[in-house]
């Protein structure tokens, strides 16, 4: 169980790496990258899968809920625009600046409150 957790979770840093990486390359100039959205789908989907890991073994003090409750929300809050975005910029349309800058804050906010708040 210990190597899996520790592959989702390097999985789940490289999701938030190419997120924030993609958000930094693209600063001047914001759009979403196929990268954005792949990273936040790994996101959203390793963090699910590491908060599964937590609860199947069955220490009910490992899981602090309105954490992962909050990480969640943010994590669907950096997915959507993600989704919207890529659809835009795949049809050659302009993506917002507000759009683009949405994925990477919110990214960025999202690892803030992975190491900021302590269980």
């Amino acid at each position: 169980m210990t190597l899996l957790t520790s592959i989702l979770v390097f999985l789940h840093v490289l999701g938030a790496a190419a997120i924030v990486g993609g958000w930094f390359a693209t600063f001047k100039k914001p759009t979403i990258l196929p990268i954005q959205l792949w990273g936040a789908i790994a996101q959203l989907v390793t963090g699910l899968a590491l908060v599964g890991i937590i609860e199947a073994t069955g220490d009910p003090t490992a899981a602090f809920h309105m954490k992962i409750g909050v990480k969640i929300l943010i994590a669907i809050a950096v997915l959507v625009p993600a989704i919207i975005g890529y659809r835009k910029a795949a049809k050659g349309e302009p993506v917002s600046k507000g759009l683009a800058h949405a994925v990477g804050g919110m990214a960025l906010i999202n690892i803030a409150v992975a190491t900021l708040w302590s269980l």
